[in-house]
């Protein structure tokens, strides 16, 4: 299936792509932070639980993008079943449908 022909992936690819600018823009702003920590009054484990925060949304947005660009977008990594749609636009970047992400945790 292509992104071109699926209106769901498209709008979805889109919605990740807009929030991997949102993180990247917030985790360049916490670096500009953390090189004068006393700009914002945060201290340092705040700016350091939110930078790690961002990192990750960044690598999990990141691996969604690589999986619509592969084709793999919407199935599960573990059972390779569909993810549902309603699930995916909660969680755009959901690698797990809903059962196997409760036997991961």
């Amino acid at each position: 299936m292509s992104i071109g022909t699926d209106p769901t992936t498209e709008t979805l690819r889109q919605s990740l792509e807009a929030q991997l600018r949102h993180h990247s823009e917030e985790l360049a702003m916490l670096a500009a932070t953390a090189a004068d920590p006393g700009s914002t009054g945060e201290d340092p484990d705040t700016l350091a639980a939110r930078t790690k925060a961002a990192r990750h949304a960044i690598e999990e947005i990141t691996a969604a993008l690589a999986r619509v660009t592969a084709g793999s977008y919407g199935r599960c990594e573990r059972c390779t079943g569909p993810i549902p749609s309603a699930r995916l636009e909660i969680l755009p970047h959901a690698r797990f449908c809903v059962p196997c992400q409760a036997r991961n945790q």
